[in-house]
């Protein structure tokens, strides 16, 4: 079987966004008037994003959801989608796991995958993000201001639980590994909540590295600096126990341990109870954890109040 052959059985549909999809040299897609494009692209390879046995749908589910998270921190919407993808051999079983996957969230948030490459190779999976946001209306990560409120639209650390349950550095119930499994494997973009916040904050970020990192990308680039409080936070006091986690280490997952793919943005005060109205017809439990402040620093008040001695501000491929 050519690359030509598992491009077309597993790859090719007709198109709902674009003038011309798959199987040309290049896609073609129409954008509305007055629209902006907005673009991303991410890498998964195994062995550093995954576990090489992973499940192929939910490894096609959560290649495409990750690239969504970005559209959702953009407020933009998602609609065309490149990918490019080398595989040690054609394993018809696990691309045609992998590929209903990947349509499945394709499927759910209305993306058209037009086009991409694939190679033989050790199993890596690219894919480029594009979507639609109306001109001036993008969230950015520069737009913080001065006594915003920080807030995040869910539970944050339950991937990074799995992942160091997986890896057997603690143990959780089969009823919280459930759970966390899902946060890691399945993640949900959280689209419908970046159209919501167009209109609401002042600056945004999806949270891939760990809430402290990406925070601080926001930051750096409003050339501010933040106080969080966990005691006003009930995600953190809330979490699923683990046996063999001290308070310490529970703190490095929840705020360092990324994997989340939940939005992390800021907001005036005067949007706070529209902020709340939008979480309750999502259904989504947006949290107020902290403010952004003159001082540059980063600085969190743990649950008892104290402040806590950050380290590791979450993940980096090069450390």
């Amino acid at each position: 079987m050519s690359e030509f052959d598992v491009i077309r059985q597993y790859f090719t549909r007709a198109p709902k966004h674009s003038e011309l999809g798959v199987g040309d040299d290049a896609a073609l897609i129409r954008l509305g008037a007055n629209m902006e494009l907005a673009i991303s692209a991410d890498m998964l390879v195994a062995g550093t994003h995954f576990f090489a046995d992973a499940d192929p749908y939910q490894l096609g589910w959560k290649a495409l959801a990750v690239n969504l998270s970005d559209m959702a921190a953009m407020g933009a919407q998602p609609k065309w989608a490149t990918l490019a993808i080398a595989l040690p051999n054609i394993d018809h079983a696990w691309l045609g796991e992998f590929s209903r996957g990947l349509f499945a969230c394709a499927d759910t948030f209305g993306v058209d995958l037009i086009g991409g490459d694939t190679t033989r190779g050790p199993l890596t999976i690219s894919i480029q993000i594009m979507g639609e946001v109306p001109t001036g209306l993008a969230l950015k990560r520069s737009g913080a201001q001065l006594h915003d409120e920080i807030w995040v639209s869910g539970p944050l650390g339950l991937a990074a639980l799995a992942l160091a349950h997986l890896q057997g550095n603690l143990s959780l119930s089969p009823g919280d590994f459930k759970r966390c499994s899902a946060a890691l494997h399945s993640p949900q973009p959280r689209v419908a909540l970046g159209y919501g916040l167009r209109s609401l904050t002042h600056s945004a970020i999806d949270i891939s590295d760990g809430l402290l990192a990406d925070l601080s990308h926001i930051l750096q680039a409003s050339h501010l600096g933040a106080t969080l409080h966990l005691s006003q936070w009930p995600h953190a006091c809330h979490w699923p126990e683990a046996a063999g986690l001290d308070s310490s280490g529970q703190a490095k997952l929840l705020l360092s341990g990324g994997d989340d793919y939940e939005l992390c943005f800021t907001a005036p005060k005067a949007s706070r109870d529209a902020l709340l109205q939008l979480g309750k017809k999502l259904d989504l439990d947006l949290c107020c954890l902290g403010e952004i402040t003159q001082d540059p620093s980063l600085v969190v008040h743990g649950v008892d109040k104290a402040i806590l001695d950050i380290k590791e501000l979450g993940f980096d491929h090069f450390k």
